[in-house]
């Protein structure tokens, strides 16, 4: 090798080229600085050889992320899972980096891409699942939130790094300052997370505490950061605006413009359906489907069949979702529940076990209303992080005189997913034991009340979650405990694929995608029928019949997160509508959920994950007058904290929400027992998980140890 004067200049500056002897053979040996040695300690292992290393570490580390067998094992080993596809994603981008950033042959460059394109290739095929068994699709979206940023950093900081000089001095400074912003953000995220909506999470000697370093590193991403590639968070309007609705006589009325081929889809009642035919797994959608009648549209009366709640109204290519409640609350006949059955004669007679609210003075006795939305898988701090409309109009439910708003704090979920959260809540079990046993609001339905619910997610909650308590083949859960129910519309094809996984990320309502049906939101239609079906009893309460209305909302149950701040302008609304109304003063309004988001990137690898998804969102506004009967017979009864004042900052679970609802139905008398266990009723400080029924396994609030 020969050297001019030139690159003795430029590679050894300490030499001074006019008084060298370019005679001396010698500079072909001389070179001897740092940077010549680490090029030959990488150079000692051949490339091939170290690409081929990293893309098997790579593979066998996406592999073994792949292990699933079902809910408590994914739990459990979620922060395995987790390092391992960590691991994973540091070998591709290694991989990846070497293949702009380093020398090699073309032809290896063309290899190594197809090989590592070819092997991600694979490991689709070999497993795309959705569910918690088989969970590829998942992992394969997590790696590639990891993978697609970071190298994306990588390749930007390289090319920089190339261009500018001293960028590394630009880039430490910059470094700085955004470390220090972050840090301030997170010292003010950590702060938030503590906020309520009238006060916040008290650290209280004697009361658990958040296990962990609770740092909510999820706040630093902007809203939709994790779901923009997703699509629009908007519903794409349909081609024509139609206008329909169904009057008191039960006609539809239908305007589409000039559009002459209407079709009219007459959407089945499936509340007297029994528990075969609404199996979740079995086929409910595809006999919503089948059940579905298609009739044309004529300038003759159009008459709706008694007991439809939905129907699809279909112009040319357009298409609407009109719904009514059907029969009239007027026209509801008295019910009288199965002896075998009826929730009634499970409660002792003995009149000790029983208080009668006339006992205590200037105590109404009007029976509340109860409404109860169910956001699944949503914790406290997310419905803050992403519904701020609702939260700000949820504070002004709290007026004295009026209504009262208060906040469960420590509000702890007592399983991993809906399962045991909702069955803890509706049923006061885990496991119920009881032989044909029934929902809450078979309670309500039982004791008088107008009974609703709406199911948002093609489902059919008794049927999953009690079934094995009756006959599936002719019981009729919905018909034994509703006297309405809307779940049709949200089994249609476009929101509920037919065939197929109706779990997947990019369609059903588990998707990360807007939940759309003919250009509106999913939870809408939901909410529009909720108020067309409170207008309708409230209007027809002559006799003073109260109403229960339970509706679960799916927008929470998705991995990234953003879907639910597509609810934040209707459910605000519709709270809103609630207090302007002035119904507030004789409604249980209850905004809560079963869970905390239990997948995504921050329950996979954060601790702040790990507590949301224990720490679910419970709030409850209750008329005045339940208001200061709980804090009257709080002091008939011992005295102490106002009920209220005590349980937000204690440990609460489903099972005191069951209780509470129990005590509600029975009102104005109620059991003693379900009171004591209620919201309404201080519950023990300092409760341990043990205590309040929550598993070792899911606690996330634990008392301090005392030190001695």
């Amino acid at each position: 090798m020969k050297f001019t004067q030139h690159d003795v200049h430029q590679r050894l500056p300490l030499y001074r080229a006019d008084s060298y002897d370019w005679d001396k053979p010698k500079y072909t040996h001389v070179i001897s600085t740092d940077q010549s040695r680490w090029r030959l300690s990488v150079r000692s292992v051949p490339k091939p050889v170290g690409l081929a290393l990293l893309l098997f570490i790579g593979t066998v580390s996406y592999l073994m992320s792949l292990q699933g067998d079902n809910l408590l094992y994914i739990n459990e080993h979620l922060g395995i899972m987790g390092a391992e596809l960590v691991v994973s994603v540091a070998c591709m981008t290694t991989i990846t980096v070497m293949l702009y950033a380093s020398r090699m042959r073309r032809s290896m460059r063309r290899v190594t891409f197809l090989a590592m394109l070819g092997t991600m290739v694979v490991l689709y095929c070999y497993d795309h699942g959705e569910r918690f068994e088989k969970h590829g699709f998942y992992n394969l979206l997590v790696f590639l939130a990891i993978y697609v940023p970071l190298n994306i950093a990588i390749a930007v900081f390289y090319i920089l790094w190339c261009k500018i000089e001293n960028f590394l001095v630009y880039f430490a400074v910059a470094s700085i300052i955004a470390g220090i912003s972050a840090g301030i953000s997170l010292v003010h995220y950590r702060r938030v997370f503590d906020q309520g909506v009238l006060g916040r999470f008290q650290y209280i000697p004697g009361e658990c505490q958040w296990v962990g370093t609770n740092i909510p590193y999820i706040d630093l991403l902007p809203a939709g950061a994790q779901n923009f590639w997703a699509g629009s968070s908007k519903c794409a309007k349909e081609k024509l605006q139609i206008r329909a609705h169904i009057d008191e006589t039960g006609t539809l009325h239908v305007d589409c413009g000039h559009e002459d081929k209407i079709y009219v889809d007459v959407l089945p009642d499936t509340r007297l359906w029994p528990m075969k035919d609404k199996d979740l797994w079995n086929g409910y959608n595809r006999n919503v489907l089948n059940a579905t009648r298609r009739m044309p549209y004529t300038s003759a009366p159009f008459m709706v069949p008694h007991g439809i709640q939905s129907v699809v109204v279909r112009c040319g290519s357009s298409s609407s979702v009109v719904t009514r409640v059907s029969p009239p609350a007027r026209s509801l006949p008295q019910y009288v529940p199965p002896a075998d059955s009826d929730t009634r004669r499970d409660r002792s007679t003995n009149d000790d076990d029983w208080f009668d609210v006339s006992q205590i003075a200037h105590t109404r006795r009007q029976r509340p209303n109860v409404i109860f939305l169910m956001l699944d898988a949503v914790s406290r701090r997310m419905f803050f992080r992403r519904l701020p409309r609702t939260a700000r109009v949820l504070r002004t439910l709290d007026r004295p005189g009026t209504s009262r708003l208060f906040e469960l704090y420590r509000y702890h979920s007592v399983g991993f997913s809906t399962d045991n959260n909702t069955k803890a809540m509706y049923t006061g079990e885990i496991y119920p034991s009881k032989e044909k046993q029934l929902p809450i609001w078979a309670y309500y339905r039982d004791r008088g009340y107008v009974t609703a619910r709406v199911e948002t997610g093609c489902d059919d909650w008794p049927q999953e979650y009690l079934a094995d308590k009756f006959d599936p083949q002719t019981f009729a859960f919905s018909d034994r405990s509703l006297d309405y129910e809307l779940t049709s519309p949200f089994c249609l094809p476009e929101v509920y694929p037919e065939t197929g996984n109706a779990f997947g990320n990019f369609k059903g309502t588990h998707s990360i995608t807007a939940r759309c049906l003919y250009g509106r939101y999913l939870h809408e239609y939901a909410l529009d029928y909720i108020r067309k079906l409170k207008r309708d009893i409230r209007a027809s309460r002559r006799d003073g019949k109260p109403y229960m209305i339970t509706a679960a909302f799916m927008e929470g149950h998705e991995g990234t997160s953003e879907v639910l701040a597509t609810m934040d302008h209707a459910l605000s609304e519709f709270i809103e509508g609630m207090r302007n109304s002035g119904e507030l003063e004789d409604t249980v309004f209850i905004l809560g959920a079963d869970h905390g988001l239990h997948m995504g990137l921050n329950f996979a690898f954060t601790q702040n994950g790990r507590i949301e998804h224990q720490n679910p969102l419970f709030a409850m506004s209750m008329p005045e007058y339940l208001y200061q009967f709980a804090n009257a017979y709080q002091e008939h009864t011992g005295g102490g904290l106002s009920p209220f004042k005590a349980n937000e900052q204690r440990l609460m679970t489903p099972f005191e929400t069951h209780h509470t609802f129990r005590a509600l139905a029975d009102w104005p008398k109620f059991n003693i027992d379900d009171w004591k266990r209620s919201l309404f009723s201080a519950q023990k400080a300092g409760r341990t998980c043990e205590e309040a029924g929550i598993g070792a396994s899911y606690c996330m609030c634990k008392v301090p140890e005392s030190r001695n």
